[in-house]
C-alpha cells in the first residue's frame, strides 16, 4: 500500500491534492507560492504521514496505518490519528507513542491540543533518553522510565500524573520504585511535586511521605533531605532527618535533628554564603546530653573577605564544650584525634613586593586524661611584615619581621621581636645552581614579672651563611625493551651559624622538626624564632630517577642524604641535651610507579652513631582497575610507634565488593582503626553496610555502624559510609560508578 504525507502550514490555505503522485508519497502543499517557509513558519508547521488519508480542506484529516505526526522536534505515531486544523487539535489511538526532548511516552490513546499544550494520554508508559538530556541523568548514565494511569498536558513544560510510579531501573529490572499518587512536573521551573509518595524495594515499601517536592535537575530546592540511621556504642542507635533551606542563589542552610538512644536529641545546623567579595559558612551542634546530664556543643565558622584591592583577612573560630565532645559524638578519626581547636582572626596587605598581617589567635586545648599535654601560646596580637625584591644585577633581597604579644595562663608571658634581612645571589644555568646567601636574625624579649621572677629584656643576634648548589645530569638508556631517561641530582647545602647561649630564653613557639629529606635542606633544625641552632655543617644529597620517556611516568627514583657536623649542636629546648655527632642520621628511600598497577617505596633512617635504624617505613599499592584496590604501610619509630597497616576493596563475587583496613599499632598492642564493610551494586541500585572501630584516646575506643542504601537519580538511605571509605581506604570506589563485572 503507497504512503501518502501531508504537510500543513497555519498562515496559507490548503488545498487538497488528490491522486498527484510523487514517488510512493502523495504530498498536501499550501496553494500559494513554493517561496522558503520563515523560521516562525516551520515551527507551526505540521506534517503527516500514514498508509491512508482523506479529509476536508481547511478543516481535518483522517489518517491510519502507521500515521506518523511530526511538529518541530516532536513526533507522534498511532495507528489511527484525526486531526483538527481550526482547534490544531489531535486524537490519537492504538500503539500512540510520543517522542520529544528525549521523553518518550506510549499509550493506547492520547487526546492533545497542540498550541496550547493541553490534553491528556490514557495509561501511559514513559522513558527519558538520558543521551538526548542535559541533567544529572544523562551525567549518571541512567534512563528513568515508569507508568501511571493518567497523564495530563497542562501548558507548555507542564504535566500532571495520577497512580504514577517511577524507577531509574533498566526495563525488565523492578527492583525499586518510587509510587506517587498524585506528581506533577513544572519543567519551566524545574520542579517536582509529589502527594502520597512511597518509595517499594523489592515489593516492600520502605519509605513514605505525605508531600515531597523536589529539583528536576542540578539546581538546590529547598526540602527534606534523604533520613540517616545508624548505630553507636558510644550513642546507641541514631536517627537524623535533614532540612535544606535554599534561601538564596548565594546563600543557604541546612538543619539537622539527630536523635540517638542513649543521650537524646541533638539539633545541628549549617549556614553557607558567598558573595563577590567574602565567602564563609557557620556550624553548630547542642546536645543536651542525657548520659552526661550536661548540655553538649560545637561550633565551627570561617569567614573570608577581600575588602578592597590588596586588603583581605578571615576568622576561624572553633570551639566545644567539653574535652570528650568529639571522642564520644563523632565516628571519624580526623576528629576525635583532635587536641587543639583554632580561634583566629587576621587582616593582611599584599603590595607588590611586601606583604604585612595583623593576627590574634588562641586555642582551646582538648586534653585526654591518660595523655595530657601543655596548651600551647596565644597571640594576642601578631604583627608580621615580609618583603621581597630582586635587584637587576640578580641579587635578591628579603626580610622578615614580627611583633608578637605571647599569653599563657600558667607559663611566663612576654613580648618578642623579630627581625631577619637577608641577601643572597641565585647563579643559575641548565645543569645546575650555585647560591650564597648571608642574613642577620635578631630577637628581642620584653617579659613579664611573675611570682618567682621580676620583668625583663633579653636578646639574641646571629648572623646566617649558607651555600646551596646542585646539578643535573640525565641520559638516555634502554633496559627490559624500554626507554628510559635516567638522572642524577648531586647537591650540596653548608650552613654556619655561631654559637649563643639562648638558654635564658623563653620557649614561646618553638619545637625540634622531624629529621626528613627536605629539613636536610633548612638552616634552622627548630620551628618557631625562639631557638636558632648553632652550625657548621654539609649537606649532601644524590637522587637518581628513572623516567618512562613514553608515558612520563617516574618508574623509580632513588635519594640518599645525610649532614656532617663539624662542631657540636650545643642550642637546645629546654631539658634537651648537647650532642657531639659528627653526623646525622642517614636518609634514605627507594620508590616509584613499578607499573601501570603496582606503586611502592620504602625509606629508612639510619643511625650511624648507634649503628641501628631508627625508623622506617614501607608502602605498596596495587591498583589494576577501579573497584580493585590493595594498599599496605608498616612503620616503625624506636621506642614510640610499630604499626601495620592494609586496606583494601576488591570485588568478591558477582556485583559485591568487599572493604576493609586494619591498622594494628604492635607497639601498643591495640587496634588504632579497624574497618569492614560489604557493597552490593544492584545495577540501579547499590546496598553498603560497613562496621568501623577508632581509638579515640589513651585508654578509649568507639564503634560505629553504617548501613546505606542508595536508589541511583533518586537518592540515598541510611547513615553515609562513603567519607569514612573514602578516609581509610585511599582508592575507594563507589560501586554505582564501576560496571558490573
Amino acid at each position: 500500500m503507497p504512503r501518502h504525507r501531508f504537510t500543513r502550514h497555519l498562515a496559507a490555505p490548503l488545498m487538497l491534492l488528490s491522486g498527484v503522485a510523487m514517488g510512493d508519497d502523495m504530498m498536501l502543499l499550501p496553494s500559494t507560492d513554493l517561496a522558503p517557509l520563515t523560521k516562525s513558519e516551520q515551527d507551526s508547521s505540521v506534517f503527516i504521514r500514514a498508509d491512508q488519508m482523506h479529509g476536508i480542506q481547511g478543516q481535518q484529516i483522517n489518517a491510519n496505518g502507521n500515521v506518523e505526526l511530526r511538529r518541530n522536534t516532536g513526533v507522534v505515531t498511532a495507528d489511527q490519528l484525526h486531526y483538527t486544523e481550526a482547534t490544531d487539535k489531535l486524537k490519537a489511538e492504538g500503539n500512540v507513542c510520543l517522542k520529544q526532548q528525549g521523553l518518550t511516552l506510549t499509550g493506547p490513546k492520547l487526546d492533545f491540543q497542540m498550541n496550547s499544550q493541553i490534553g491528556s494520554m490514557d495509561q501511559p508508559t514513559f522513558m527519558l533518553n538520558s543521551a538526548e538530556s542535559n541533567t544529572q541523568f544523562s551525567r549518571l548514565g541512567l534512563n528513568p522510565r515508569g507508568d501511571a494511569a493518567v497523564l495530563d498536558f497542562e501548558g507548555e513544560d507542564q504535566y500532571r500524573l495520577k497512580n504514577a510510579s517511577y524507577t531509574t531501573c533498566p526495563v525488565g529490572d523492578n527492583d525499586w520504585y518510587l509510587r506517587v499518587k498524585d506528581l506533577q512536573i513544572d519543567n519551566t521551573r524545574q520542579v517536582g511535586t509529589a502527594h502520597s509518595a512511597v518509595i517499594e524495594f523489592k515489593g516492600t515499601p520502605i519509605l513514605y511521605t505525605p508531600w515531597i517536592d523536589f529539583p528536576l535537575d542540578n539546581r538546590r530546592k529547598s526540602g527534606l533531605l534523604a533520613p540517616t540511621f545508624g548505630t553507636t556504642g558510644n550513642s546507641g542507635a541514631e536517627f537524623s532527618i535533614p532540612w535544606y533551606w535554599n534561601i538564596a542563589p548565594n546563600y543557604d542552610a541546612t538543619f539537622t535533628p539527630r536523635f540517638m538512644t542513649k543521650r537524646g536529641l541533638q539539633m545541628g545546623g549549617e549556614f553557607r554564603y558567598m558573595t563577590d567579595t567574602y565567602r564563609g559558612t557557620f556550624n553548630g551542634e547542642f546536645l543536651p546530653d542525657s548520659t552526661t546530664n550536661t548540655n553538649r556543643w560545637s561550633v565551627f565558622t570561617r569567614h573570608d573577605q577581600s575588602f578592597a584591592p590588596g586588603w583581605t583577612g578571615y576568622l576561624i573560630y572553633q570551639g566545644v564544650s567539653d574535652n570528650n565532645y568529639f571522642r564520644e559524638l563523632s565516628n571519624q578519626i580526623s576528629a576525635t584525634s583532635l587536641t587543639n581547636l583554632d580561634q583566629e582572626a587576621a587582616l593582611s596587605y599584599q603590595a607588590e613586593w611586601w606583604q604585612a598581617t595583623a593576627r590574634v589567635q588562641q586555642f582551646q586545648t582538648l586534653q585526654d586524661p591518660s595523655a595530657p599535654v601543655v596548651p600551647p601560646y596565644s597571640r594576642l596580637p601578631q604583627f608580621t611584615w615580609q618583603a621581597a625584591r630582586s635587584s637587576d644585577s640578580g641579587v635578591d633581597f628579603s626580610m622578615k619581621t614580627e611583633l608578637t604579644r605571647f599569653v599563657h595562663p600558667t607559663l611566663v608571658n612576654g613580648t618578642r621581636i623579630v627581625a631577619y634581612p637577608s641577601v643572597s645571589m641565585p647563579l643559575l644555568n641548565d645543569f645546575g645552581f650555585i647560591t650564597p646567601k648571608i642574613g642577620v636574625h635578631s630577637t628581642e624579649y620584653m617579659l613579664d614579672s611573675t611570682s618567682t621572677t621580676p620583668s625583663s629584656n633579653v636578646s639574641r643576634t646571629l648572623p646566617i651563611m649558607s651555600l646551596d648548589s646542585g646539578m643535573y645530569f640525565d641520559r638516555n638508556i634502554h633496559v627490559f625493551g624500554h626507554d628510559y631517561q635516567q638522572s642524577l641530582e648531586p647537591r650540596l647545602y653548608y650552613v654556619y651559624i655561631p654559637y649563643q647561649d639562648q638558654s635564658a630564653l623563653p620557649n614561646f613557639d618553638s619545637a625540634e622538626m622531624d629529621l626528613n629529606y627536605a629539613q636536610l635542606f633548612t638552616e634552622n633544625r627548630f620551628v618557631g624564632n625562639d631557638r636558632i641552632n648553632d652550625a657548621n655543617q654539609l649537606t649532601m644529597a644524590m637522587t637518581s630517577r628513572l623516567l618512562d620517556t613514553q608515558s612520563g611516568l617516574e618508574r623509580l627514583r632513588m635519594t640518599v642524604g645525610q649532614r656532617l657536623y663539624f662542631s657540636p649542636q650545643q642550642v637546645t629546648l629546654p631539658g634537651g641535651t648537647v650532642t657531639n655527632n659528627t653526623s646525622s642520621d642517614i636518609l634514605a628511600s627507594i620508590g616509584g610507579q613499578i607499573n601501570e598497577a603496582w606503586r611502592a617505596e620504602a625509606a629508612v633512617q639510619y643511625n650511624t652513631q648507634l649503628n641501628q635504624t631508627v625508623r622506617n617505613s614501607f608502602t605498596a599499592s596495587y591498583r589494576p582497575a577501579p573497584g580493585k584496590v590493595m594498599n599496605f604501610s608498616y612503620r616503625t619509630i624506636n621506642g614510640e610507634i610499630n604499626q601495620i597497616d592494609f586496606s583494601s576493596q576488591w570485588p568478591i563475587a558477582p556485583r559485591w565488593y568487599g572493604m576493609m583496613r586494619y591498622n594494628y599499632s604492635i607497639f601498643d598492642k591495640r587496634i588504632v582503626e579497624g574497618l569492614a564493610g560489604l557493597e552490593y551494586n544492584g545495577g540501579c541500585w547499590a546496598a553498603r553496610g560497613v562496621f568501623q572501630t577508632i581509638a579515640t584516646a589513651a585508654n578509649t575506643t568507639s564503634t560505629s555502624f553504617f548501613i546505606q542504601l542508595e536508589l541511583n537519580g533518586l537518592g540515598r538511605l541510611g547513615s553515609n559510609p562513603l567519607d569514612v571509605l573514602k578516609l581509610s581506604v585511599p582508592g575507594y570506589t563507589n560501586s554505582n560508578e564501576l560496571k558490573n563485572p
